[in-house]
């Protein structure tokens, strides 16, 4: 019985043709063939870019994976987990590193989680029966991920300070109501569709046939057997740099001549201490567990260099498609059409063009937010567009990554799973946004 074509491979097409069609009625052929060559080489440039990120922090997995955290955090949310992912053994490496690139989410940490993705898609990949095909949930957690679990905007909240705003952490509340209705929406539609395309025990009998859990809580593994903890004065020299570190905090609040103000400044800060406390904390427990760390980082890091290689081809499909798109003129039509419906639903036009840009370029539509927030830092339309870009997530990109790390062409019902929950997602921003500030 032959396949059907997963979505993407409708819409990238479809994005092509109608951005050839569209630029011939506009007369942007010029363009449309600029944004293309320029589409492409942004992708691989993008892509060598990440070289170096992957490789820092699959390392620091490796380091923390090699120390068992994996396994204790395993432990901790097996409950949840094993509901949300039945197909996936609850003591595989997989269920971790989907928690901690959640976790990395929820905090805005997004340099950080998409490392972290990777490798939860790769152990989930180890998996799947059928290469290149993504399994049940494969798709669920692209859909999680798209759907953009934020618990703390601290990017748009740094804006919005920046820009005057009066009160910029007012959409916190806002945005928090937005993204659990986005993920609601992302796990539902993933069920959903996961049971009408392939049947909910058709993932679980393939799995049967991968093979043995790779993780066994009750059995060390092998690099754990190699485990040499510090001595005495290993582990004094680590609490007295966490006794300083604590210090230099306080050192810090001291010097500060309005430490609990809210200020662009102070949320800057909190963002960016944040990543060398979350990279030092997990080389310090592996440290503690016995791991040589420096060993074990350089080992993870290798699989940076060719996850960022591998990548390259998908991402360029995907951005030559979007650069085209938007170069035709088409994306303005769109936003013309639809924005009199939009508008009569509370959605002004520019934040229309937000919503749609958002799919499909995160640097974009960040870009365009900020614009809008400088403008008029105060105004309903710098909340709507706040809410709407700390609520939702760049799918296509995420998709291009995650699936392209390892190799998966037929995305079955990942993408369509996503759209809806930027669509529930950027529905919920309008709606709780006329609630909330007007």
């Amino acid at each position: 019985m032959k396949q059907k074509p997963s979505a993407i491979n409708i819409i990238w097409l479809a994005m092509v043709v109608l951005a050839t069609v569209t630029a011939a009625y506009t007369g942007k052929m010029d363009a449309l063939t600029k944004a293309s060559f320029e589409s492409a080489k942004d992708a691989v440039v993008l892509a060598i870019g990440l070289i170096g990120p992957m490789a820092l922090w699959l390392g620091i997995m490796k380091v923390a994976e090699a120390g068992g955290l994996m396994q204790i955090i395993a432990r901790r949310v097996r409950p949840l987990m094993v509901r949300l992912f039945p197909e996936v053994p609850h003591d595989h490496p997989a269920m971790s590193a989907m928690i901690m690139n959640m976790a990395a989410n929820a905090l805005g940490l997004g340099n950080a989680a998409t490392p972290m993705g990777i490798k939860a898609m790769q152990e989930l990949e180890k998996l799947a029966p059928e290469k290149g095909t993504a399994t049940n949930a494969m798709c669920l957690f692209l859909a999680i991920n798209t759907s953009c679990v934020t618990i703390l905007p601290l990017g748009v909240i740094t804006v919005r300070a920046a820009a005057g705003s009066t009160n910029p952490a007012s959409i916190f509340i806002p945005s928090l109501i937005a993204t659990c209705c986005s993920t609601l929406v992302a796990i539902t539609m993933a069920k959903i569709l996961a049971a009408r395309e392939r049947g909910p025990a058709k993932d679980r009998e393939q799995q049967a046939k991968a093979g043995p859990p790779l993780l066994d809580p009750n059995v060390a593994p092998e690099t754990m057997s190699e485990l040499v903890p510090p001595g005495p004065a290993g582990r004094i020299f680590i609490w007295l740099m966490i006794a300083a570190f604590l210090g230099g905090i306080g050192y810090q609040l001291s010097m500060s001549s309005e430490p609990f103000a809210f200020s662009a400044a102070s949320l800057n800060a909190l963002s960016s201490w944040l990543i060398p406390m979350l990279i030092s904390g997990l080389l310090i427990f592996g440290y503690l567990r016995g791991v040589k760390v420096y060993e074990a980082l350089t080992d993870g890091a290798k699989e940076g260099f060719s996850t960022a290689v591998r990548i390259i081809p998908f991402m360029v499909a995907i951005f030559v498609a979007i650069g085209m798109f938007r170069a035709s003129g088409a994306m303005d039509i769109m936003i013309t059409i639809l924005s009199p419906v939009t508008t009569a639903m509370g959605m002004p036009a520019e934040a229309l063009a937000m919503a749609l840009m958002r799919p499909l370029s995160g640097s974009g539509a960040f870009g365009l937010m900020s614009e809008i927030v400088n403008q008029g830092p105060n105004s309903f339309l710098a909340d709507l567009v706040s809410v709407i870009q700390g609520s939702t997530e760049t799918t296509f990109y995420v998709l291009a990554v995650y699936f392209g790390a390892v190799g998966i062409r037929r995305t079955r019902h990942a993408l369509p799973a996503a759209l809806c929950a930027d669509a529930a997602g950027i529905i919920a921003s309008v709606l709780v946004c006329n609630f909330w500030f007007r």
